[in-house]
Parts: C-alpha cells; structure tokens; sequence
C-alpha cells in the first residue's frame, strides 16, 4: 500500500464499498471493478483479503473499521496472545518499541494510563494513528522513528514497562537469534532497562531457550506460549537489578483461542526426574507443544501421576484419564513392537487403512512410513511410532479422547 492509496482508503465512499463487499473473493473483486480508475482497486483488493484474515487472528478488533497493510498484519500479533502480554504488565507508563500493526499497543493501552507507540516506517505510524482512532483509544502517543534512538531521547526511568517485539525479518531473510533481530536486544540491554524498571521482550517460538541468561543478565522469567496447540511465542521478562547469576524460571502458557482459559506450567530444568514406564498403559499422553518446548513434560507428569514412555521423548502413559490435561489424551488400543516384515499383518488385523502419523525418536520419517504401508490420513486413527524403555522400535495404536468422553471406542 503506497500513501496515496492509504489516503483513498480513508474515503467513506471507498470504505461503505469495502463493507459492502466485505465476504467477497479478492481477487473476484479486482475482476470485477478492473479499469474503475475512480478507484484504488489493488489496495481495495488488499484490503478485504486483509480484513478477511483479521476476523479470525483479530476477532474484536477486527469489527473497527481497521486499514492493514499484509506484512505488519502477517507479523502482528492475535488478540490472545496480545491480552496475555498485557496481563502480565501493569504501571502508569508503558512504550512499544517494536510498533508494527500496533495490536499490542492497543491491549497495552488497557492496563496503561499511557502507552508511546514507535515505528519507523511512517505509512505504518499513519495506519496505526486511524486505527486508534477508529477504536477509540485516546492514550497512545504514535512517533515515528528508528525505535532505539526514540527510546534514548526519554530520561531514565521514564517508564514502567518496555515492550519489545524485534523485526526478524530483514531484508526478505528471517532470522531467529535475538542478536540479528532489530532491534538487538542484546546490545540494548542496559539501555532498554535505564528507561523502564522492567521488559518484556517478544521472540521467535522456535528460539532456543538454554543459554539465555548470559545474553540477558537480568532475564528473570522466560514464557513459552502456545494458542490452541500451536506455539506463538516466547516472552522474555528482564527486571533491573536482578542478579546476572539469579534463576531463571521457565514457564509454559497454554491459551485457548475461544475462551479466557489458561493452563501455566512452571519450573525448571532438573526440578523433577523422568520416570519411565515399564511399558505403555491404557492411556497415552502428547503435551502441549508449549510444555514440551519449556522442558517441563517432567514437571507435568509429576505433578498429574503420569510416566514417561521412554526416556527420550515426551510421550506420557498412565493407567487412568487424566481430565483437563494440557495436550492430547489417548485411548491405547494395542502396543506392537514394530518390526517391518510383520507390521503390515498387524494393521490388516485392525483393519487400518489411514492414520494420522506421529512419530519421536524413530528412524523412519512420517512420510515414509505412509508410503511404506500406503497409509491414508484419518482423524479417528492414531499411529504412534517411537521407542520402548529399552530402546526398540515400538508402534501404540490409539484413539483420540475428547472433553467429556467416557473412553474412546473400539471396533
């Protein structure tokens, strides 16, 4: 989107035609209106496959009368994951150093009395001065500029809270290290904590969460979370004053979409053994992506009375169902050593055509051993292909269980 398109967006006409089209196929819009030069077409058509995606990843804040640019929307953040990063901060002064769409601008704006908005690119700082208007947020202070300078200019101690969420991306090459993100947290690290008593800082999920402390001295809290079984991302709490060789607690955060519901998981690594069944029982446990990614599978199974399949992936086992467990439960129907010459008999016994295949430490890939058995997808059917106790190739046939199922069903 150039300025001067961002401008006729802002048009009533432009914007009642837009509503007015709103469910309609982008590209089935651009045909339609092709050669209205009366009218932005390319932006409009941008515009409703922007608004479309937000319904789903912006659900409130979607129902304003929103302008997304693709890329600042692809990179924002949901609404739930956004309501979680300000539940976590509170104070009279709050700055977003990392901008973009400005989404957690707005959810900070709720527990803040004043939030300062930075962004260097100034079709971005003029989307994101709409879009707080049109929402009604009146304490946000929008200034456009390199992020790091902006902050500099502020006497120590001017906020509460600095919220960081480092571009990855540059120059079309994504990176994940938080010393090639931009802002380098790292090189700004006793910058960003004169101006603000605490930060909290947005990183990539696949980031790799050992060895942080000595990045970050005053890291304090490190925060995997997952929306729905999928990790989002990681948060990075720094405090002032915190020793550089004090603990770091690591926490899972499992979210739900579609409710306010959130499943925490804390502690460390070494803080609980990795007790392995002698085999595999009646149910079958998968954490949520979170938990895995935290370490924390055995703080979890301590705590719920459940026991590692093996001693090397997070595959949990126990005699019972566990009700609200954070992850996938399933009903084991049989376990089989996998051996290749005898496996297809086993699913002709069972009368197996498709699964749905998982697989931890095994040699075999998922895709081979779907073409290996010319197997289907199913959603009903579950093919866990790992390891025993003592190390040998084991296949766990089982049964997805479900909120409320008294136990999943056999033939």
């Amino acid at each position: 989107m150039t300025p001067s398109e961002f401008q006729n967006l802002l048009n009533p006409d432009i914007q009642a035609l837009l509503a007015s089209h709103h469910s309609d196929d982008p590209a089935a819009f651009a045909m339609q209106f092709h050669g209205r030069k009366d009218l932005p077409i390319r932006a409009m058509a941008e515009q409703l496959a922007c608004q479309q995606k937000a319904v789903k990843k912006l659900p409130t804040l979607s129902q304003h009368n929103l302008i997304y640019t693709p890329l600042a929307l692809e990179q924002s953040s949901g609404e739930r994951t956004a309501a979680y990063k300000a539940s976590l901060m509170s104070g009279k002064r709050a700055i977003d150093v990392s901008g973009g769409l400005g989404v957690d601008t707005m959810f900070l704006a709720r527990v803040f009395q004043e939030v300062v908005y930075c962004e260097r690119d100034s079709l971005l700082c003029a989307v994101v001065e709409h879009n707080l208007k049109v929402s009604r947020i009146a304490n946000v202070q929008v200034r456009n500029g390199e992020s790091i300078s902006l902050l500099a200019e502020y006497p120590d101690d001017s906020f509460d809270w600095t919220f960081v969420d480092p571009a990855r991306r540059e120059e079309g090459r994504r990176s994940i290290a938080l010393e090639a993100a931009s802002p380098d947290v790292v090189a700004s690290h006793d910058l960003l904590l004169r101006h603000a008593q605490r930060v909290c800082i947005k990183a990539s999920p696949a980031l790799e969460i050992s060895g942080l402390k000595k990045l970050l001295p005053a890291l304090h809290t490190i925060i995997v979370v997952s929306v729905d079984r999928e990790c989002k991302e990681i948060l990075l709490l720094l405090e002032r004053g915190y020793p550089a060789d004090g603990l770091v607690q690591v926490k899972a955060a499992c979210l739900n979409a579609d409710s306010e519901e959130i499943t925490d998981v804390a502690g460390g690594n070494g803080e609980a053994p990795r007790v392995v069944a002698t085999a595999v029982k009646e149910y079958l446990y998968e954490p949520d992506p979170a938990i895995i990614k935290a370490r924390l599978s055995a703080v979890l199974a301590r705590d719920s009375g459940l026991q590692f399949v093996n001693k090397s992936v997070d595959y949990l086992t126990a005699d019972r169902k566990t009700e609200s467990f954070p992850g996938r439960s399933f009903r084991v129907v049989e376990c089989v050593p996998y051996k290749p010459k005898s496996f297809r008999a086993f699913l002709e016994r069972h009368a197996i055509a498709g699964a749905s295949i998982q697989r931890r430490d095994f040699p075999l890939s998922a895709e081979e051993l779907r073409k290996k058995f010319r197997l289907l997808e199913s959603e009903r059917v579950f093919l866990f292909f790992t390891k025993d106790a003592a190390g040998h190739p084991l296949c766990i046939y089982a049964l997805r269980c479900f909120p409320g199922d008294e136990a999943a069903l056999f033939e």
